[in-house]
């Protein structure tokens, strides 16, 4: 999830900025006859710092950070510098926007609510958001909205929809206004503007649908939005007073925080930068913006010890019942491309399970195995120009390849 998501793995650099603002477009179907298996012997940590260190040099990211926990060890290294301006190098502690990681978080409380039978996941958003989704769409997206069959209904549209991304809603992000200001040329006059998720969703329905709910898959924001108000509805809070609740404080994650309308990073923290769309020129500085355009999409802040804690914590079964945690892994009705707020990634070896995350300056994914007792967590301080078959020897080198153990960094 401005955001800027990229798409994991796939699509272009060009989309990734634009469409991406919290997440992932385009993310590469699991093949079936892979293994859901994995492999938990630590890594080499001198092959993954060579692989971070190749996916600097071919992009446009002045520092990054690689940090995998595997069979009880945890290993971190850093590359580059995350301040072109001092020289500082990064830092493990290091906060920064983790961008559609959000989404993970959110559909981790929406299944412990379908858990506590708070909600269904068949149940129609009308149902929460009364009136919200109606409206008539507009027949001139010129981006495949015209692919669509008219106007909005919440009566049709799901809870699961929104989770999986096959609602249809077009994704808010892409449209071209709200794109240039929050990622574009208009960013530097626009960066502190103050959005609404109702504003948010009503520029999504400004355009018609992409498909008709359930008849396709299609990466949008608007979903998680959406979603962010369902969990207000049903528990009288905001989703970050939830995520909180749920997820932070029982898993102690100190770094992990919800910005609101708060533009400057938590300490400690590098800077993040940028080359944006529709401008020239060199990287610019984007560190300090207003992520309410991102929301519960993508404005979460975090560091890499935290988020490698939450992913084995949720594939490890802490946090969701099986049965739940199952249906989060199921691709059926999305020809393997995403689950319930995780996608897979298929390496040689077997299938790994998370999310990445662009927003402006900062560009993540995590990915852990299926039960979640081996996790890489990677992040850049600019939101584009990952090569992705460096970002794919990373990903093999870690999980694929069996070396001797290192020594442990992991904190007492």
């Amino acid at each position: 999830m401005p955001i800027s998501t990229r798409a994991p793995l796939a699509a272009a650099l060009a989309m990734a900025a634009v469409a991406a603002v919290a997440g992932c477009g385009g993310i590469p179907a699991a093949p079936r006859h892979l293994p859901y298996g994995e492999r938990d012997t630590a890594r080499g940590p001198a092959d993954v710092t060579a692989e971070l260190r190749r996916i600097l040099r071919r992009g446009p990211a002045p520092g990054g950070a690689v940090l995998v926990t595997a069979g009880g060890r945890v290993r971190f290294t850093g590359a580059g510098v995350s301040d072109l301006r001092t020289g500082r190098p990064v830092g493990r502690d290091d906060r920064f926007r983790a961008g559609s990681l959000t989404k993970t978080f959110l559909a981790t409380v929406v299944l412990q609510l379908a858990a506590e039978r708070r909600l269904g996941l068949d149940d129609p958003v009308e149902r929460y958001l009364p009136g919200l989704v109606r409206a008539p769409g507009r027949a001139d997206d010129g981006d495949g909205g015209a692919r669509g069959d008219g106007g909005h209904d919440g009566r049709a549209i799901t809870i699961r929809q929104l989770l999986a991304h096959t609602s249809g809603l077009y994704d808010y992000t892409r449209d071209p206004e709200l794109a240039r200001r929050v990622f574009g040329t208009g960013f530097p006059e626009h960066r502190l503007d103050r959005h609404t998720p109702r504003e948010l969703v009503a520029t999504a329905l400004a355009h018609r649908p992409v498909f008709r709910p359930g008849a396709g898959w299609g990466y949008s924001n608007t979903d998680y939005v959406l979603l962010g108000m369902v969990v207000e509805r049903v528990t009288g809070q905001g989703y970050p007073a939830e995520v909180r609740r749920r997820i932070i404080e029982p898993l102690g994650l100190a770094g992990t925080s919800f910005p609101g309308h708060r533009a400057a990073l938590p300490a400690p923290h590098g800077r993040g930068y940028s080359s944006p769309v529709g401008a020239g020129g060199p990287r610019r500085d984007v560190t300090e913006f207003d992520p309410s355009f991102a929301g519960a999409a993508g404005e979460l802040v975090s560091t890499l010890d935290d988020l490698s804690r939450f992913y084995g914590a949720l594939l490890g079964g802490e946090l969701l019942p099986e049965a739940l945690l199952e249906r989060m892994r199921s691709t059926g009705g999305t020809g393997g491309r995403y689950g319930l707020g995780i996608h897979p990634v298929a390496l040689p070896c077997t299938v790994v399970w998370g999310h990445s995350g662009t927003i402006n300056g900062s560009s993540v994914l995590v990915v852990g195995s299926r039960t979640g007792r081996h996790v890489l967590a990677y992040r850049l301080n600019h939101e584009a120009g990952v090569d992705r078959a460096a970002e794919r020897a990373l990903l093999r080198e870690e999980f694929c390849r069996r070396v001797p153990a290192p020594p442990s960094t992991a904190r007492p």
